[in-house]
């Protein structure tokens, strides 16, 4: 038992620590609406704490500079899905800010940069590796296809069932492996989105508890975010988890070329 609660603890320890700039934002949310700076608004306040952040989490060596660009294309795919739902109805940021972008606030790109961070830090400090990845020429396309679903659906037929139904068969035999401290443990990678993507629509209550955003049936007052956006989150969490993998991979294949390269210059002395 002391050695089950031992590892629980490290693996706390290591999980809070990855989600440093989700909880940054929360407590801001929380904080923003209980002060308020005159000429400020709140949104506008949001943003600033949130870029102060994130110079904090590099210069302290939280994020590499690596970590940072990942964060940063997360911010503009985010801001980009948000523009889209925001004139398509689907909610809305009812205050008054400056820095809005066709009615987006500018820091609502730091909510989905903060999934990247904690996406980021978590594969760092648990040494997270994939075991039966599949190949790039089926991964590519689908996470583009639940990218893309989330624009055209308001168009045309909703798949994201079949969408949900090609993650399960692509993804049926791959593991996600992590380190708790010493011990090496492992678990369906397909189980790991639907646990993050639950946490996020718990996260999603909370923000909307605190005014980030709202829903068109939280208007006359807050209401839990519907069962069904679960669903949505597992399906971002897959786009942002194959984006992650696949810059992983290109990173590697770029730092093994020399070494390629130095093995078959050796091979022909």
């Amino acid at each position: 038992m002391s050695r089950y609660f031992r590892l629980l603890c490290h693996f706390t320890y290591q999980e809070a620590m990855s989600c440093l700039f989700p909880v940054f934002i929360f407590g801001s949310l929380a904080l923003s609406k209980l002060i308020h700076i005159p000429g400020l608004p709140r949104y506008d306040l949001l943003l600033l704490l949130c870029l102060l952040f994130q110079i904090f989490m590099v210069k302290s060596g939280l994020e590499t500079k690596d970590e940072l660009k990942v964060i940063t294309v997360f911010h503009l795919i985010g801001l980009a899905l948000e523009i889209f739902k925001v004139h398509m109805g689907s909610w809305s940021y009812p205050e008054f800010a400056y820095a809005k972008l066709f009615g987006v606030p500018l820091y609502s790109g730091f909510m989905y940069a903060s999934v990247a961070s904690y996406l980021c830090q978590a594969w760092r400090r648990l040494d997270v590796s994939l075991e039966a990845w599949p190949r790039h020429l089926y991964v590519v396309p689908l996470g583009a296809a639940i990218y893309f679903n989330f624009f055209t659906h308001h168009f045309t037929i909703d798949i994201r069932w079949f969408l949900t139904a090609a993650i399960f068969l692509l993804f049926w035999r791959s593991r996600v492996y992590f380190r708790v401290e010493r011990e090496r443990m492992w678990m369906p990678l397909p189980v790991a989105y639907v646990l993050i993507g639950f946490f996020i629509w718990i996260a999603e209550n909370i923000a909307t508890f605190f005014g980030a955003w709202r829903y068109p049936n939280q208007q006359e007052g807050w209401q839990l975010v519907h069962l069904s956006k679960i669903s949505s989150w597992f399906l971002l969490v897959i786009v942002s988890f194959i984006i992650v993998a696949e810059l992983k991979h290109v990173k590697r294949a770029l730092a093994d070329r020399p070494v390629e390269k130095e093995a078959v210059e050796a091979a022909k002395e």
